[in-house]
């Protein structure tokens, strides 16, 4: 499943490419597993929107859209935001586990699993792709509903004290702990993983046991992992390309993800592999304490 570096990469690329365009067709697919709102409804309120700008939460993207048949948009220069009050609707798109979205032109081959393509006034075309199906689509009107906001804390924006807070008298494991979106949002198994690893703390210990360093360094590895994949491309080790169908470069640089047996980059020691909370979780036995 794609996580925020790659949601990151592929919703900065969609804002450089179609930022400013107006939606003047919308086809959706027959296939009901994609759509949160009922697919009808989500072409008719699209059909002559401007995409006024589109952005990452969490590990949702969310196209910010004008009012039916305006022209106007605001020319912000924030990847993640637009101009106060502006928006009149949002169209809120979550890959799933094979979840695409594409610029592409119109004239190009459609490719199978296709459940939506939006034809914009420049002759190119976002489409949304997801063989498996486990993406969700959501129209949401502003005028009725709020905007979309994550459920946990933005891991590339909140300070010491309230990492620190998130993590106190928790009884379950730190790595665990990472991946509940309910605390921290867009984070998964790639880079709690690879953090962990960064902050040398083993993924079993109990997130509650952390002293104040120790979470103060996991924070910060947290941080400069994300950032780093994010310049990178993201991790392509399954279905992610970005808005232009490319693999992302930071699964080349992977420290311990999905390295069991290899040499620690650091060390030499054997990368090993065990489950935290069901999920499959690798690191090193010497680095990590």
């Amino acid at each position: 499943m794609p996580e925020l570096p790659e949601v990151e990469t592929i919703a900065r690329g969609v804002n450089e490419r179609v930022r400013g365009e107006r939606i003047v067709a919308a086809w959706f697919g027959s296939h009901r597993e994609p759509f949160k709102t009922p697919p009808a409804e989500q072409a008719e309120q699209l059909e002559g929107r401007v995409l006024l700008a589109i952005h990452r939460t969490g590990k949702h993207i969310v196209c910010e859209l004008g009012p039916k048949g305006d022209a106007s948009f605001a020319a912000s220069t924030q990847p993640r935001g637009v101009e106060s009050g502006l928006p009149e609707a949002q169209w809120i798109v979550h890959l799933g586990m094979t979840g695409r979205l594409l610029v592409t032109d119109a004239g190009n081959p459609v490719a199978a699993h296709t459940h939506v393509r939006l034809t914009l006034v420049s002759g190119r075309e976002l489409r949304f792709v997801d063989p498996r199906r486990f993406g969700r689509l959501e129209w949401r009107d502003l005028r009725r509903a709020a905007p979309f906001r994550a459920a946990g804390r933005e891991p590339l924006e909140i300070d010491a004290e309230a990492f620190a807070a998130l993590f106190r008298e928790r009884k379950l494991a730190v790595k665990a702990a990472l991946l509940n979106q309910s605390l921290l949002t867009g984070v998964g198994n790639i880079y709690a993983d690879e953090s962990l690893f960064r902050a040398g703390i083993r993924p079993r210990r109990g997130a509650g046991r952390l002293s104040r360093a120790e979470l103060e360094r996991l924070r910060q590895a947290l941080v400069e992992v994300l950032e780093h994949a994010i310049r990178l491309g993201g991790s392509s080790v399954s279905d992610y390309v970005d808005a232009d169908g490319v693999k992302g470069f930071f699964q080349l640089q992977h420290c311990v993800y999905q390295r069991t047996g290899q040499p620690c980059r650091r060390c030499g020691t054997a990368i090993r592999r065990l489950l935290v909370g069901g999920r499959g979780t690798h690191y090193c036995p010497h680095c990590q304490h």
